[in-house]
């Protein structure tokens, strides 16, 4: 199985923040997910860059979401994991 590249981590940690900004509106979906050491975002959600572990950083922004909304952001980001079958779920 091929390993998730930089390019495939950028694409879910967006994803993961665009279904956020739906549930949580866009400024606090963004604002959290800045709040990942080494992750930038651009102000739309779009993860622009990683720095360091990539697979830390999506466990850590989910994290965040959690800690604001629990399950529903896990079922909402188990969804997104289906489509990326060759990530390790959190």
């Amino acid at each position: 199985m091929d390993q998730p590249s930089q390019e495939d981590y950028k694409d879910i940690l967006t994803e993961i923040i665009k279904k956020q900004a739906i549930i949580l509106g866009p400024q606090i979906a963004v604002l959290k997910a800045r709040n990942v050491a080494g992750v930038t975002v651009s102000d739309d959600g779009t993860v622009t860059s990683i720095v360091g572990d990539s697979n830390t950083a999506m466990q850590l922004l989910i994290e965040q979401y959690v800690s604001l909304s629990g399950e529903i952001v896990k079922n909402a980001v188990n969804s997104v994991f289906a489509k990326y079958p060759a990530l390790k779920k959190v």
